[in-house]
């Protein structure tokens, strides 16, 4: 949640809003949650992180992860997300200093909202035991030989048209080729994105701007600031940006029922379900996703991860004009575009589509996230094919920890879902594909229901 690296403004002190003497910069304060919870609005925020209570209302601003991830923790306890999100939380701390107003009251509980305490300590003691283990530690070969593999696509789909030429069947090789590697460098970058590779985070961030720049045209900060609140609450209605669509579908059990009821019929959203295979999977990278970065990296005048998206389109039309021209090369982009967009959708929705989806209800870490996310089954096709997000759960879980210890921790979370009574759904690649249609439809008959008979 606070940042690392830059400076930070104090938050106000409290007047006269605590039980204690005040709170004043030196958090001597003391408040009660039902205080805490009062300051959760854009221009009010306080948050609390191991007991202690934090004036983020213009540190927010200055967030490197944005300011909208650390404010959808407004009013709340956010230590399990700062201790997902961070690396080094202890170097994290010195930043946060200035912020400190107070402390939670003594005879306040820990946890806000009636959480299950006992499920927050345990996953504790699991977070501590993943970090004794080294779970944490990445293999620098493991990422060195995926990223050698995604070059290595690249050099063939290039050389092919150097030896063979471009006939119609190999320009097609070529382009499910490029869109192989495009697709796997979309995992790498997100490796990076999440601080999983290198043991410092400017690293992670150097690298995560090479792949995503370089490799992919697209940009970190635009990635991360959209991507960091999709972990914060997924699949929480106006905090998570990925569910966010825009009206042209209505997702989960509760968001049909509100439309339908208000009479909101901006698309036939009985047909949602059969729409989705001509507007979702070809159209969400190659037209959205684009118009969102680069008009993201122009008004946030972001020429770092510009320069870096040029670099790759540059290269790739010195390497393809030769043989296709101007506009050849601009309908090879659009076309391996459109081949990764298919990729993408299918694997990042079938974890999370078919699950719940809802308004705030300030759950404890461990049950969002898994309220909000399923497993595929592992094989070493569905980890390659999925970037090993077929262990969705434990990404989510423990979002910093790379992907080649996500099959080590799963025993442990399922356990500990097992104690808790905590569903945890683990699907084929098949049914995890189908159970997305199945939703988009079970969400269309809702909102025909509501708006034909609410």
């Amino acid at each position: 949640m606070g940042g690392g690296g830059q400076q930070t403004d104090s938050g106000e002190p409290a007047k006269g809003d605590g039980v204690g003497p005040g709170g004043g910069r030196g958090g001597s304060a003391v408040y009660t949650w039902e205080e805490v919870q009062r300051h959760s609005h854009r221009g009010d925020q306080w948050l609390v992180i191991d007991r202690k209570v934090y004036n983020i209302t213009q540190w927010a601003k200055r967030h490197p992860g944005g300011i909208r991830v650390i404010s959808h923790f407004a009013g709340e306890d956010a230590t399990e997300a700062f201790s997902a999100f961070h690396l080094d939380a202890n170097f994290v701390r010195k930043f946060l200093k200035p912020l400190l107003i107070g402390e939670l009251a003594p005879t306040e509980p820990s946890q806000d909202h009636g959480k299950n305490a006992a499920l927050v300590q345990d996953f504790q003691a699991l977070r501590d035991h993943v970090e004794r283990e080294g779970l944490l530690r990445a293999r620098l070969l493991f990422f060195s030989l995926y990223l050698g593999h995604i070059l290595l696509l690249e050099a063939l789909a290039l050389g092919l048209l150097w030896v063979w030429g471009t006939s119609w069947s190999l320009t097609l090789l070529c382009s499910l080729m490029l869109a192989t590697s495009q697709a796997q460098a979309g995992w790498l970058q997100h490796d990076y994105g999440h601080l999983s590779v290198c043991k410092k985070s400017s690293w992670n961030h150097k690298l995560h701007k090479f792949v995503i720049g370089h490799l992919k045209g697209a940009s970190a900060n635009w990635w991360n600031h959209r991507h960091f609140q999709h972990h914060a609450k997924p699949n929480v209605f106006r905090k998570d940006p990925d569910i966010n669509s825009l009206h042209v579908f209505v997702l989960g059990d509760t968001q049909p029922v509100e439309y339908g009821i208000k009479k909101l019929k901006y698309m036939p959203y009985h047909h949602q379900h059969q729409y989705f295979f001509l507007i979702g999977p070809p159209l969400i990278v190659p037209v959205f996703f684009n118009i969102q970065i680069f008009r993201t990296m122009f008004s946030q005048r972001d020429w770092v991860d510009l320069a870096w998206s040029m670099s790759f389109y540059l290269r790739f039309f010195c390497c393809y004009y030769p043989f296709f021209g101007f506009f050849g090369s601009v309908a090879l982009i659009s076309f391996v575009r459109f081949l990764e967009s298919h990729w993408f959708v299918w694997v990042t929705q079938m974890n999370h589509l078919p699950m719940e989806m809802d308004h705030e209800r300030h759950q404890d870490w461990l049950t969002m996230q898994l309220s909000a996310t399923c497993n595929i089954e592992q094989s070493t096709f569905n980890d390659w094919f999925s970037g090993h997000l077929n262990f969705q759960i434990e990404h989510h879980l423990f979002p910093t920890m790379p992907r080649h210890n996500y099959h080590l921790v799963a025993p442990l979370v399922r356990a500990l879902c097992e104690k808790h009574g905590v569903p945890y759904q683990v699907k084929t690649l098949k049914k995890g594909m189908t159970d997305v249609v199945r939703s988009l439809k079970k969400s269309g008959d809702l909102w025909l229901d509501a708006y034909l008979h609410k």
